[in-house]
C-alpha cells in the first residue's frame, strides 16, 4: 500500500490459519516515525469499529473480510478475542496503527508463508494517506518480524489492479519476486498476485546504512 492509497497490502485477513512449529509469540508493540502499532484489545472494538466505518469506500473493493462486515459490536469483541488467543499461542498478530490518539488503520504480521517468513499486511484510513504512514507502517512491521528468531525473509503481496500498493515495497527495496495467478476474493481484483520480498541480511544493511 502506497501513501496515497488507503488500501494496503494482503488481501486476505489470514488469521487463524494453523502453522505447524509457530511457538515464538510476535510482537505486540512497535513505535517510530511519529506512528505507533500496538496489539488490539476487546477493548478497542469501538474503535476499531469506527474506523472500518469511515474507511469502508476504499477498503470493500481490495479487502476480502469485507464481505463479513458490518459486524455488530459483540461480534468484533469476540473476533478480537479469538485473535488474541490465536496471537498468544504463537500465531499471527493484528495490530492498530495510531498516530497520536487518533486510529490511523490497522495491521498485522502473518505466518501463512510458512515458518522461514512473515507476511505483512496493512490499510490506512483514508484521513491519513498522502502522509508517509503506510511506508512507516511497513518499515516498524519488518523492524518487528526480523526481531523474531528463525525469521529470514518477509513478504508483502497484493493484486495486480491494486497498483498503489507496489509502491511501498518498492521504496523500501524489496525485491520483487513476480506475479503469480490467485482466486479474485474482492470486486476490484483482476486475479493477479504481485508479491516482493526482504531477506533479513539485506534489512540489516539497509539499515544499517539509514
Amino acid at each position: 500500500m502506497s501513501g496515497c492509497s488507503p488500501v494496503g497490502a494482503s488481501r486476505e485477513s489470514g488469521y487463524g490459519l494453523p502453522v505447524e512449529g509457530a511457538r515464538q509469540v510476535l510482537p505486540n508493540r512497535v513505535d517510530g516515525d511519529g506512528v505507533l502499532l500496538r496489539r488490539w484489545l476487546v477493548t478497542d472494538a469501538e474503535a476499531l469499529a469506527r474506523a472500518v466505518t469511515e474507511s469502508q469506500d476504499h477498503l470493500r473493493p481490495w479487502m476480502a473480510w469485507m464481505a463479513q462486515e458490518p459486524m455488530t459490536l459483540e461480534q468484533r469483541r469476540a473476533m478480537l478475542r479469538e485473535r488474541e488467543r490465536e496471537w498468544l499461542q504463537g500465531g499471527d498478530v493484528m495490530l492498530g496503527i495510531f498516530v497520536g490518539d487518533e486510529v490511523a488503520g490497522s495491521c498485522g504480521l502473518h505466518r501463512r508463508r510458512g515458518p522461514p517468513a512473515l507476511e505483512i499486511g496493512y490499510w490506512v484510513h483514508p484521513s491519513f494517506t498522502g502522509r508517509g504512514v503506510a511506508k512507516a507502517v511497513a518499515r516498524l512491521l519488518t523492524d518487528a518480524a526480523f526481531s523474531v528468531p528463525g525469521i529470514a525473509h518477509v513478504e508483502i503481496h497484493s493484486d495486480k489492479a491494486n497498483s498503489a500498493s507496489s509502491g511501498v515495497p518498492r521504496r523500501l527495496g524489496f525485491r520483487f519476486l513476480g506475479e503469480t495467478p490467485h482466486e479474485v476474493t474482492a470486486p476490484a481484483e483482476v486475479g493477479i498476485a504481485c508479491s516482493w520480498r526482504m531477506d533479513r541480511a539485506l534489512w540489516q544493511r539497509q539499515r544499517s546504512t539509514g
